[in-house]
């Protein structure tokens, strides 16, 4: 299916009376305007005849004021009505793109750059509403003019008129092909810096600190500053070719009114046109070359549409199947996750940050995934959840695919990251978000749970005690417990612990860690580190290097058969 078919004609079929009132406005605009020069023209030349009374020229004179007021009446009643619906059509693309996306919501990161979505949401979507402002209407209303003008000009002379339809073709048909052809390529590559622009600009704001902190922050800027001055230098190339163009078509429009002026001239020495009718001929081409002029700036900006379209249609043309609500509520107290042979490559990557993973993870089985930085680990965790799609083999959750879930899987799947995002409430209010509908006896057992009761109880104000934004004024091992109590609260069977105890100091690292595993004895722990303290409570350990598995088995297996563990094990704990 066209693109133009997908996209733009289903909105003009739903606003089609908005739309064809604005054309039928448009197009009364510029035939007011011409019958205003054309009115003028025959006043001027009947007033030069100095006629004897007044009256004699009173129709052309109401009909100039008549003319110069609906010219200016229909302008304004035009544009209000065609930017109302586009507007309209922009809010419905708008909201039709945000119900397209919400269900990749999970899926978002590992499709789209953040710049890029960025561009399809705020530049993509405005670049549409000039498909029909400056595109459809300015087309449609020219060729009506073209035609309508050719036809009522072969009443007086059809030999003439063909000639005209000639000379007016230029305007109407060869300027904008000719402006398609030449500035294709430089619309298209306009439309590839500006995206370019927003990924640079996304990734540097993202990455602010980074770029402060390594000393780069000249560098960032100079980059930037270079890609934002090669886009304004060909803008202005752009630019540039539409104000010479308009030039050489107001130029050729004065030379069709020299022909006009010369047609009519001799028109009336044959006695085949009034004399006052001659100044009337001549100015009437003006505002109708005027009406045409717009097509071939209309025409040029289909390559950049056409842009915009593509990256739209991208977003459209995925989808999510999700488990409905029922079979998601049948199997949430208990999950079997499977991974066969699963890898994962991202874009424009030469390796697989994931290769040919093979795991079983039974209900309330205890697995901690260790490795370094880049090893793999956060990969792994993405495709637990479903936020990346494997390349290569299938995670599997009670035998369904992990992506199929939508963001359903936190009914099956609970995170707790390093760190846990704590609102400006109460403490309360922050553990309720776990389940909405929890008594205060159930917040009260998870508070127990996670050993916070003594130190509520310390507050004044004890569990209605407000935080700050991000639970700042708490200590990093009570944000923990307090993410911790949450998610105890909503009891999910499954529990992603995702380096949770960075930062912590020794002594409240291993008091987290043993009240994580006190808390939660039932569910499936998942624990994502790169150090080993508490790798003896837990039932299979493995490790990730580049993305492989490197080694696998229960603590006390690695201990006893693995020289590489043990060393490592004995450096954690600092024997």
């Amino acid at each position: 299916m066209n693109l133009y078919e997908k996209h733009i004609i289903p909105y003009a079929k739903t606003y089609k009376k908005t739309l064809l009132s604005t054309i039928l406005l448009g197009t009364l605009t510029i035939l007011s305007a011409a019958m205003l020069t054309f009115t003028s023209g025959y006043l001027i030349s009947r007033t030069s005849e100095r006629p004897e009374n007044i009256l004699l020229v009173y129709i052309p004179i109401v009909a100039v004021r008549t003319f110069g007021i609906s010219r200016a009446a229909l302008r304004y009643v035009e544009r209000l009505l065609g930017h109302h619906a586009v507007l309209k059509m922009i809010a419905d693309m708008r909201v039709h793109l945000y119900r397209v996306l919400e269900p990749q919501a999970l899926f978002i990161r590992s499709r789209f750059q953040t710049g890029d979505l960025l561009g399809t949401l705020a530049d993509d979507i405005e670049h549409l509403q000039d498909v029909y402002i400056r595109t459809l209407f300015p087309t449609v209303i020219g060729l009506f003019l073209f035609s309508f003008s050719v036809i009522v000009l072969a009443v007086y002379d059809w030999k003439f008129a063909l000639m005209m339809a000639l000379c007016l073709s230029i305007v109407s048909f060869v300027y904008p092909m000719l402006s398609l052809y030449l500035m294709k390529k430089n619309q298209q590559h306009s439309k590839k810096m500006h995206s370019q622009l927003y990924n640079t600009m996304t990734e540097g704001i993202f990455g602010l600190r980074d770029w402060i902190i390594s000393g780069r922050k000249e560098q960032f800027l100079s980059a930037f500053k270079e890609e934002s001055q090669a886009s304004h230098e060909l803008d202005k190339k752009l630019a540039f070719w539409q104000q010479s163009r308009t030039v050489q078509l107001q130029i050729f429009s004065g030379l069709l009114v020299v022909v006009v002026g010369i047609w009519a001239g001799q028109q009336a020495a044959n006695g085949l046109l009034m004399p006052t009718y001659i100044a009337a001929f001549t100015l009437v081409t003006l505002p109708i070359v005027e009406g045409l002029i717009p097509i071939s700036h209309a025409i040029e900006r289909l390559p950049a549409y056409e842009a915009s379209l593509k990256r739209i249609d991208l977003v459209h043309e995925y989808r999510v199947d999700k488990i409905s609500p029922l079979e998601i509520q049948e199997s949430v107290s208990d999950a079997t996750i499977t991974l066969h042979d699963v890898s994962y490559r991202y874009d424009e990557q030469s390796h697989d940050a994931v290769q040919r993973i093979t795991l079983s993870i039974e209900q309330g089985q205890k697995i901690a995934i260790l490795g370094k930085s880049g090893a793999g680990k956060s990969t792994l965790i993405q495709l637990l959840l479903g936020v990346l799609q494997p390349t290569h083999g299938s995670v599997l959750i009670n035998k369904e695919p992990a992506p199929h879930y939508g963001d359903t899987i936190y009914d099956v799947v609970s995170v707790l990251n390093q760190k846990p995002y704590l609102f400006a409430t109460t403490v309360e209010n922050n553990i309720k978000l776990g389940r909405l509908d929890a008594t205060p006896e159930d917040i009260q057992r998870v508070i127990n749970q996670v050993g916070l009761t003594t130190y509520l109880q310390s507050l004044p104000a004890g569990s209605k005690t407000q935080m700050e934004e991000t639970g700042q004024r708490f200590s990093g091992g009570e944000r923990q417990r307090i993410a911790l109590a949450r998610i105890l609260l909503k009891q999910n069977p499954v529990v992603i612990l995702d380096e949770p105890t960075v930062g912590l100091d020794p002594l409240t690292e291993h008091s987290l860690v043993e009240t994580i595993h006190d808390a939660l004895q039932e569910q499936t722990i998942i624990w994502v580190t790169h150090h080993l303290m508490g790798m003896e409570k837990m039932d299979c350990i493995v490790f990730m290097e580049d993305g492989k598995v490197v080694m696998q088995g229960t603590h006390k297996e690695l201990l006893a058969t693995n020289d590489r563990y043990r060393q490592l094990y004995e450096i954690d704990r600092g024997i």
